[in-house]
């Protein structure tokens, strides 16, 4: 006789699980709250539909955090495994300038969800659409709505994050599970704007301008990339990379210093040589003809350094190279990409299992884990979905 397993949640974590659960072992159910599965999915492919990064595994496994908590389910399905299977069910991959996998040319999100729920609709995986989990009874069945209860062999919740709650994944869900004496972690933002108090006149001229081709680094992270300006402070790839660095500033002195490498591919020294031997009379010119910094790049030289230093070619190489800019909050969790917290990792095993409740299961962002944009966030979740489904096919 087959065993029951309830999925709870339509993310990327409960559609992967679902399609490689053994069907002939298993009759599987996705109770879904929306009236559609995948919302974040979709939602998150209008910004650049990235499935994963083409990084070596080492590297890619150092992206997370902590990293050695999803290592094992990485190297069960890494992201050339992703690139295979996502093949096999007609979605073709490329790698782009940026390392990053996409679908190829003229395949949008909508085309790869559909991709994935035929496989599901082969498997003869049932889905229950407006189901809303709201608790367990005394003898651990799933409540639905208040008043439908459900008894499994297999539970898992897949619910997702904190972030983006018209997409469903809005974190109400934490309270349940600590009420169970299941040890949680607030949500916090992550891949998120951080907030700096620009000086207003220079906000005025530059909000909305891009930082492109810069490093910057906290603690101990640095991360090349881009970021742009805003009323609110900066965002872009490469602060999202830094967040835990920043939320652990943060955290500890409610403020954090980021320093900004405007030439990341030049040395100090070379700099500072082009500042010394331009023919050009106004500092402004020579950073921005000869240096090639954008008008915003010189903005924030001006705005940050007094007129001593600005004028200083020492100095003023060390600021290129190092300028320090103070960050003071992030965004509102539902204004982030992704978000840390949830689900502490000491209260699953090595299979996601929750450690009091057996046979029942928690995988993806609703776990206390943390990864940067590009790939990462939906590699760790298409990955411990594969984990999960080898581990439940493998029970006798």
């Amino acid at each position: 006789m087959k065993k029951s397993v309830s999925i709870i949640g339509g993310g990327p974590a409960a559609l992967i699980l679902a399609a490689l659960l053994d069907c002939q072992k298993f009759t599987v159910t996705i109770y879904e709250k929306n009236k559609t599965l995948g919302r974040k999915f979709l939602v998150a492919g209008k910004g650049g539909f990235n499935l994963t990064h083409s990084e070596p595994i080492a590297e890619l496994i150092a992206r997370y955090t902590p990293p050695h908590f999803l290592e094992k389910a990485l190297l069960d399905f890494d992201n050339d495994d992703f690139r295979n299977w996502i093949d096999t069910i007609g979605i073709p991959t490329y790698i782009g300038s940026s390392k990053r996998v996409y679908p190829e040319s003229g395949i949008k999100p909508i085309t790869v969800l559909n991709a994935i729920l035929d496989v599901l609709t082969k498997q003869g995986v049932d889905i229950q659409y407006q189901r809303t989990w709201t608790g367990w009874t005394s003898n651990d069945a799933i409540v639905f709505n208040t008043d439908t209860a459900i008894q499994s062999d297999y539970t898992i919740f897949a619910l997702g994050g904190g972030s983006w709650k018209v997409t469903g994944s809005d974190g109400t869900w934490l309270d349940l599970f600590e009420k169970q004496d299941i040890a949680i972690v607030p949500f916090q933002s992550s891949n998120c704007a951080y907030q700096v108090n620009w000086p207003e006149d220079f906000i005025l001229e530059h909000e909305g301008s891009p930082l492109k081709n810069i490093a910057i680094s906290c603690l101990n992270k640095r991360q090349k990339g881009e970021a742009v300006i805003t009323r609110f402070g900066l965002e872009g790839n490469a602060i999202y990379a830094l967040s835990p660095q920043i939320r652990e500033e943060l955290e500890s002195q409610q403020k954090a210093t980021v320093f900004l490498d405007m030439k990341p591919t030049l040395r100090y020294d070379d700099l500072l040589q082009k500042i010394k031997k331009s023919t050009f009379k106004k500092t402004s010119e020579t950073l921005q003809k000869e240096v090639k910094l954008s008008a915003a790049q010189v903005g924030l030289l001006k705005k940050y350094l007094s007129k001593e230093t600005y004028l200083n070619p020492e100095l003023l190489a060390q600021n290129i190279k190092k300028l320090s800019i103070e960050i003071t909050g992030s965004a509102l969790l539902n204004d982030a990409i992704s978000t840390t917290g949830g689900i502490q990792l000491n209260a699953v095993d090595e299979n996601f299992q929750l450690k009091n409740k057996k046979h029942h299961y928690c995988i993806g962002e609703m776990l206390d884990w943390d990864a940067p944009t590009g790939g990462y966030l939906l590699q760790a979740c298409f990955s411990m979905g594969m984990h999960l489904a080898r581990h439940l096919n493998n029970i006798p």
